[in-house]
């Protein structure tokens, strides 16, 4: 398979691009606005040490993904990628995160249709593993099209107590 967990990726609005050791601090920037991280299960990664493990589990996985606002180049963000199944075709878009000033819908819908339409290019599906209490996500993946999944036959869905599953299926794209 040639899937490249860190593409560069761009429209109008972002460029997407492999996160580096030296985004720490831009990227901390972003992140350490406690608000972003309220519905999360990590409700305490705005701290620099929590931050901190994230960013180097971030760099450690090789799918990490830094996005930045086209219009000036300042970081808004990051995203990643994680193969779940490649078997069956199965990649994981996650771990995502924006500023609140680019919050609500256009932005974070780009992002999400840009690395989606990427994913879709060599994977059947692409899931979304959200915590159960983050309604703005859950909100805002049923806006892309993301269906939530119950059928916890799949080796890929999360049982119920550990969060919510939803799909992006290329058969019904």
């Amino acid at each position: 398979m040639n899937f490249d967990r860190q593409p560069s990726l761009e429209n109008d609005l972002v460029l997407i691009r492999p996160l580096k050791a030296e985004d720490f601090d831009t990227l901390f920037a972003v992140a350490s606005d406690p608000l972003i991280w309220e519905q999360h299960q990590n409700k305490d990664r705005h701290t620099l040490e929590n931050f901190t493990q994230f960013f180097d589990w971030s760099l450690a996985s090789k799918g990490a993904l830094l996005i930045l606002d086209k219009k000036n180049g300042t970081v808004i963000g990051s995203s990643r990628y994680k193969i779940i199944d490649a078997e069956n075709g199965v990649v994981e878009i996650g771990w995502s995160f924006l500023g609140r000033d680019h919050w609500g819908g256009l932005y974070n819908r780009e992002i999400k249709k840009l690395m989606v339409n990427y994913a879709l290019d060599h994977f059947d599906k692409v899931v979304f593993y959200v915590n159960p209490k983050n309604f703005r996500s859950q909100r805002a993946l049923e806006k892309l099209g993301a269906v939530k999944i119950e059928d916890f036959d799949s080796s890929w869905v999360l049982p119920k107590e550990k969060g919510v599953t939803f799909v992006i299926d290329k058969a019904l794209v």
